[in-house]
């Protein structure tokens, strides 16, 4: 184990609304400089568990880590996949970023790391100016789905009629990441689901769209790493954010080959040796 990581701990949350989120913390040990803290938003079906290995390596540079699992994923309370108003989730991190705020005292540097449909919450938070973040990190954001002609048709129609009715989201877990034991360990995960309404699937849909058209009026430091060989989101989203963001705020790259979870994959020190280099030059 890194020398400079804890074990974590976990805790309720109370969002807004009065629905109980799952906390967990990762804390730097007794006298090591905190540099920052960074805000895990996990993608959709999954938990902010499966990302202590990212928070071990956050921890060993110097920066705190809270993750949560997001309203009906893990944890947390929630039907499985359903979305209560379209604003939910990015209210939800409002909330935690808020009270992380609050925790923090001081002029501590906060960070929110978004992954895939988490990325989606993050950036679309940052777009709307809830609260401050410092900077910002995203995974594999979900931008565009890549939906067909048929797809953009039902989410047309079903949020209106049925926006509480969950299906399979249709993501084939082969293709989160080029190693076999990390497809093992997320299909054997109890904590793990396939399910999505189709109000969350329109919030999804319409939101990786409205971010890029903010783009051009990004303020907030940020870091956009995305897979080339991704099959689970359209790469073509992130290309997209990063043809339109300032230069002076974005710094992007795509890794070519590789799929979906960058941090979970069998060549992910490239990706980890970038984070670390962005968060040296900005922290």
């Amino acid at each position: 184990m890194n020398p400079a990581t804890t074990e974590s701990t976990l805790s309720t949350f109370t969002a807004s609304d009065g629905d109980n989120l799952a906390m967990q913390d990762w804390p730097l040990p007794e006298g090591v400089a905190l540099r920052g803290v960074v805000v895990l938003v996990h993608g959709l079906g999954e938990h902010a568990g499966r990302y202590d290995h990212v928070a071990s390596r956050l921890n060993s540079w110097g920066f705190a880590v809270r993750g949560y699992d997001q309203y009906g994923h893990g944890e947390s309370d929630g039907v499985r996949g359903a979305l209560p108003v379209d604003t939910r989730l990015v209210d939800d991190l409002a909330d935690v970023i808020d009270s992380t705020r609050t925790r923090m005292g001081g002029r501590i540097p906060l960070i929110v790391l978004g992954h895939s449909m988490g990325g989606l919450v993050a950036a679309s938070l940052v777009a709307l100016g809830q609260v401050h973040v410092d900077a910002l990190v995203l995974s594999s954001p979900a931008l565009d789905p890549g939906l067909n002609t048929f797809q953009k048709f039902l989410l047309a129609t079903l949020p209106r009629i049925a926006p509480n009715l969950t299906v399979g989201n249709g993501l084939d877990p082969n293709f989160i990441s080029h190693d076999p034991a990390v497809v093992a360990a997320y299909k054997a995960d109890p904590r793990v689901h396939d399910r999505i309404s189709s109000r969350l699937a329109r919030f999804i849909a319409d939101g990786g769209p409205k971010v890029v058209e903010h783009a051009p009026h990004w303020t907030v430091p940020t870091l956009l790493m995305y897979a080339g060989a991704d099959r689970l989101v359209k790469p073509d989203g992130s290309r997209a954010f990063a043809a339109a963001a300032p230069q002076q705020v974005l710094t992007a790259q795509c890794f070519q080959g590789l799929f979906h979870e960058l941090f979970n994959e069998l060549e992910s020190e490239p990706v980890f040796e970038r984070l670390r280099q962005w968060l040296d030059a900005k922290f």
